[in-house]
């Protein structure tokens, strides 16, 4: 598989909540199961709306195999995310809301990006949430559990 990554645009919503769509369906049977579970989800259509045009959300996209949505190939994962400005006794830190995948190659480079981003851009630390599915990835990279719900994975040396 070969991944292309890049920032998401608002011209992608309609292609990311088809791809999350689909993840649910895997998930649940029941339509009106998957209608209630979209309500509540961090990627709803207002949220995508409000963190793409910040330039913090990346997606992954597999170059070999078609989309109908874009010529650049079909979406495997992406993440939205936005800086923290002073936040837990930081100058800047990345958040990352939310982080979805239909590959493990897609998770580890999504991860791989918001952890090299935040270097580049020296921000002190990024923030993932907590779930059994990203552990892994975040575990070998150094992260520690911030909370029971978000991880944090420290970018520079500092002691704090």
């Amino acid at each position: 598989m070969s991944l292309f990554l890049r920032i998401m645009e608002s011209t992608e919503i309609e292609e990311v909540l088809a791809f999350e769509n689909a993840k649910l369906k895997e998930q649940f049977v029941d339509e009106s199961e998957r209608m209630l579970q979209s309500w509540s989800s961090k990627w709803r259509k207002e949220a995508l709306e409000n963190y793409l045009p910040k330039g913090w959300s990346f997606l992954a996209r597999d170059v070999n195999q078609k989309s109908e949505f874009s010529d650049e190939g079909l979406i495997v994962g992406y993440f939205i995310a936005q800086p923290l400005l002073f936040f837990d006794g930081q100058t800047q830190s990345l958040w990352v809301e939310h982080l979805q995948y239909s590959t493990l190659q897609a998770r580890d480079e999504l991860c791989d990006l918001a952890y090299k981003l935040s270097r580049e851009k020296h921000f002190q630390r990024v923030y993932f949430p907590n779930t059994p599915a990203l552990a892994p990835t975040l575990k070998t990279m150094k992260a520690i559990d911030w909370n029971s719900q978000v991880m944090m994975l420290k970018t520079t040396k500092s002691n704090s």
